[in-house]
């Protein structure tokens, strides 16, 4: 009996010293993570998330990047940047080209008159006068890219394709996006007097998606218009041509470039306590497309970054690092934005340890992936134990990326981690005018703002280094 109890003495030792080894080997104190878990009860209680992108939708609206409605964008959020108590809040400005929807009236004209719902997509030429004439149906974009230049002189090419599959990550959008971003190109070296394609959306409503198309090199632009319809005017033409109907289309587009304007970045910063200079930067977007208010697409990305920020704001204790929240500007035309912070904060990108996005919709967070120093993963490892109870999981430790205004910033060197959101709906709302605010649940956006506190206050407190070394690159 006395040896059994000498043995458990001395597992009980090895236990303990077991449990101190290990907690000795953690990167966050019981203090930090403990502060961690409290920004999470606070913002689940919090309503702040969703009272800001209330004001953003409704004070100021559409927000088309170049705009006198991103100008009043850009003055709300310094206005709101110091009403939350920010240490410092700036703008920073850059010059763009600007380009204007118009008007737009586009219809079948045969084999009977039935008005469609279109939008002109970003950089798409005006139509002099109304165009009508008959469209040559391509099933998908690489039909028409084995059109013959002149073959579709007189003819408007319509570009079909299937309709974008609803999935949590959003996968297929890119493929999709291709007859938007570059099926101008194609048409227009064919001959053809327009381009109209279906929506780039997962819906069935008639609500047409916009978005910005790509240039031609040398910076040059389509000179035809190009509308892209909603998903059930383009299945109605589908069924058109599948009864071999000749279908004659009629549009006239008022889109046209305006030349160069005012865009800008706002930047609201919490001052490290102990290490100011260096940077963990978190945002989102503050312009959107004008069809909707923006407030998926987005303005819940400015709201969810914001709140997070304030919370920590309210701690007793700044972190070591510097918070800072950047509302981008132009990102839906380009990342313009995006490469203007990246080019004018070139000289101390270096400072910047961690940034990250959020640019997805309002869904919740499911899974936290990383692309940092791989000795930085034990410290997101142990974040992602902080926001598990959110229903966060860890994802992968290699994932470039971190939102896309954080992309010319990332191929510069800088670490990133993303909180994925479940992105089921987003392509059914994104660049529409269904991107409204009663799309967004509170407490969705709460645990939003939630993973984003605990994550930042974390990171931004953390002795770690999470820049990559040469020799890991």
């Amino acid at each position: 009996m006395k040896d059994l109890k000498n043995l458990g003495f001395c597992l009980g030792l090895f236990l303990t010293s077991i449990s101190t080894l290990a907690a000795d080997k953690s990167v966050f104190t019981p203090a930090q993570t403990k502060t961690a878990q409290s920004l999470i009860q606070r913002a689940l209680e919090s309503n702040l998330g969703y009272e800001i992108v209330e004001s953003l939708t409704t004070e100021v609206g559409p927000r088309l990047a170049g705009s006198k409605a991103e100008k009043r964008a850009r003055d709300w959020g310094v206005k709101l940047g110091n009403e939350l108590g920010f240490d410092r809040v700036t703008v920073e400005s850059f010059t763009m080209p600007f380009w204007d929807r118009g008007e737009l009236q586009i219809s079948i004209e045969s084999p009977y008159q039935q008005d469609l719902y279109g939008t002109a997509l970003g950089g798409a030429a005006p139509s002099e006068d109304t165009i009508t004439a008959p469209i040559h149906y391509f099933r998908d974009i690489n039909e028409l890219r084995n059109i013959d230049e002149g073959e579709l002189d007189g003819k408007i090419a319509f570009v079909d394709g299937e309709i974008l599959v609803k999935s949590q990550t959003g996968g297929g959008y890119s493929q999709a996006n291709i007859k938007r971003r570059v099926g101008w190109q194609l048409a227009e070296k064919a001959g053809a007097k327009a381009l109209v394609i279906r929506s780039v959306g997962s819906d069935s409503r008639r609500f047409p998606h916009t978005g910005m198309m790509s240039k031609k090199e040398g910076d040059l632009w389509a000179k035809i218009p190009v509308i892209a319809v909603s998903n059930p005017d383009a299945d109605h033409i589908r069924r058109l041509h599948n009864l071999e109907k000749q279908i004659t289309i009629s549009l006239q587009s008022g889109s046209q470039w305006k030349g160069e304007r005012e865009s800008g970045n706002v930047i609201l910063d919490l001052v490290g306590s102990e290490m100011p200079d260096e940077i963990v930067l978190i945002g989102g977007h503050l312009d959107s497309w004008d069809l909707g208010t923006g407030a998926v697409d987005d303005g819940a990305g400015v709201a969810i970054t914001t709140a997070a920020a304030k919370l920590i704001a309210d701690l007793p204790k700044r972190p070591k690092r510097t918070i800072r929240v950047v509302m981008f500007g132009a990102e839906e035309v380009g990342l313009l934005g995006a490469f203007a912070y990246a080019k004018q904060h070139e000289a101390n990108l270096t400072n910047h340890v961690l940034a990250t996005e959020s640019d997805f919709g309002a869904g919740t967070v499911w899974q936290l992936v990383s692309n940092t120093n791989p000795e930085a993963n034990k410290a997101i490892d142990e974040i992602a134990q902080v926001v598990a109870p959110l229903g966060i999981v860890r994802g992968g430790s290699e994932e470039p990326g971190g939102g896309p205004d954080i992309i010319p910033m990332a191929a510069k060197g800088v670490p990133t981690i993303r909180l994925k959101q479940n992105g089921m709906d987003y392509f059914d709302l994104h660049h529409t005018p269904d991107d409204t605010l009663d799309k967004i649940d509170r407490d969705e956006l709460a645990q939003n703002v939630a993973a984003f506190a605990a994550s930042i206050y974390l990171a931004a407190d953390a002795d770690v280094e999470f820049r990559k070394l040469e020799s890991d690159n």
